[in-house]
């Protein structure tokens, strides 16, 4: 009898166990559930906010160059990455706000946490989830965004390259034709055609050509590099430079001019056809760069060294001294002839020393983006932790308040980012330090408010900070009225 009540009990516990673990499951689905519509959301707004920034930025270098829609998918395809890398980590932030922001004020957290469940438990799927975030998003840096950033800046130079769509003004002279100058006298709207007009050809170094015609028409050749005017009724006048008084004039009914365009039709280039900045390279690709330069900087700095250790001997050289002639004050050359060895020997000092310097702040710059890289698909993690507090502080699950809370801390982020960056290339900071000190930061802030919550002492309690506030600040009749309201 005894065992079997033993064996009932076993049996009991099993089953609360199980119920445990499904319970656990379909709890972390339905958190990361609340998650997922948020996510999309946020990146579809940020992504149409960050891409609209880029076109409005980009506006006066694309409006009037008669791009095709082909061209103009392509460009905002190959920015989309950089965006993309953005949108992500600010997108995780506003989800983890609004889930569980919503939870808070529907009251299902405190439901949650009265079934056992805390808040670490229920943000440990969402933690796994930003971990996977954050190998994607890392994979994605490495292995997508360099090649689209270096297609993104050759077609912005083919771009820049062509030139606006050929117009004529009646009463002026157009001079986007190379060696060439058209004026027309009328205009005929929605038309090719052309009244009164007159052309200057400076091609030919050797001739200076003027063409006038009563009207015609104008044209591209097919491929865009060619512009073809057809004339009717006029003349040609032709002077020969190398012949003085040398002159013709040639009457016509009917001609035909072809001019060069060159620059008028959209020419893409290869992908090899520019140079890949630091910002178009994988982090392995930087990485073996950075080796380059320390390779150089060491060589640099060997040179150097043997260079000073050089002259130091034929200072300190017993026989260089005995075999010193003596100076001689009244003559001006011995001093010139000094100042001029010890200039060259410092002008050399000098230029070994601006190299090294120079490959430093190259192995800086490629360093800080090869930090970069790992640094803000990181900040996926850390929203997490930030987040997950602060939405059920909030107890407000709409978009707008998360959208604003995550605005306000992205700032934040990404002043940290171009401070630290800015500092790096001044060499007053590592690159680690420059591109992880954000996520230090929030990270640490996150980590405060996560246990904070965790424990159910939300507020914070002041009388920590107060103690290293000077009491001249603040009078100590509001440091005893602010510890109070805090308690």
């Amino acid at each position: 009898m005894k065992g079997q009540i033993q064996s009932r009990n076993t049996s009991l516990i099993e089953c609360i166990e199980v119920d445990c673990y499904i319970f656990t499951v379909k709890l972390a689905f339905y958190i990361l559930k609340r998650h997922i519509g948020p996510f999309l959301f946020s990146m579809v707004v940020i992504t149409f906010v960050f891409l609209l920034q880029f076109l409005m930025q980009s506006m006066d270098q694309i409006i009037g160059k008669g791009l095709t829609l082909f061209v103009m998918i392509q460009l905002i395809v190959f920015n989309l990455a950089w965006i993309v890398v953005l949108a992500v980590p600010m997108s995780v932030l506003v989800a983890v706000l609004m889930a569980f922001g919503g939870l808070s004020s529907n009251n299902e957290v405190t439901a949650i946490k009265g079934s056992g469940v805390g808040l670490v438990k229920m943000m440990f799927p969402v933690v796994i989830a930003s971990v996977g975030v954050f190998y994607l998003l890392l994979l994605f840096d490495n292995d997508v965004l360099p090649d689209a950033n270096h297609r993104a800046k050759t077609l912005m130079i083919d771009i820049q390259r062509k030139k606006p769509t050929f117009t004529i003004e009646p009463g002026q002279f157009s001079q986007e034709i190379e060696s060439h100058a058209i004026m027309v006298r009328k205009t005929v709207p929605n038309s090719t055609d052309l009244y009164g007009i007159t052309i200057f050809d400076f091609s030919n170094p050797e001739k200076f050509t003027t063409i006038t015609a009563e009207k015609g028409k104008v044209g591209f050749s097919p491929d865009m590099k060619k512009i073809i005017m057809l004339l009717y009724n006029g003349e040609v006048d032709e002077y020969d430079n190398t012949q003085v008084g040398a002159y013709q004039r040639i009457r016509y009914q009917h001609q035909q001019v072809v001019m060069k365009a060159e620059g008028f039709a959209f020419e893409e280039s290869s992908q090899n056809a520019f140079g890949r900045g630091d910002r178009e390279l994988s982090a392995d690709s930087m990485s073996t760069i950075v080796a380059g330069y320390q390779r150089d900087e060491d060589v640099l700095w060997s040179q150097l060294n043997s260079y000073m250790k050089a002259e130091f001997r034929k200072l300190t050289s017993p026989s260089t001294s005995r075999n010193v002639m003596p100076i001689v004050v009244d003559s001006p050359s011995v001093y010139l002839q000094s100042e001029s060895k010890i200039n060259s020997s410092a002008g050399l000092a000098r230029g070994l020393l601006a190299s090294i310097d120079n490959t430093e702040r190259q192995i800086y710059a490629y360093d800080v983006e090869i930090q970069k890289k790992y640094s803000i698909p990181f900040a996926a993690i850390v929203f997490v932790f930030l987040g997950a507090p602060l939405g059920m502080m909030s107890r407000r699950g709409n978009f707008g308040v998360s959208a604003g809370m995550s605005l306000l801390f992205f700032v934040v982020y990404w002043a940290f980012l171009i401070a630290g960056e800015k500092l790096a290339d001044r060499e007053m900071l590592s690159p680690f330090m420059a591109m992880w000190l954000a996520n230090i930061v929030l990270g640490g802030i996150g980590l405060l408010l996560t246990y904070k919550t965790s424990k159910e002492t939300v507020i914070i309690n002041w009388d920590v900070f107060l103690r290293f506030v000077p009491k001249r600040w603040v009078s100590e009749g509001t440091l005893d009225e602010l510890a109070r309201k805090e308690r």
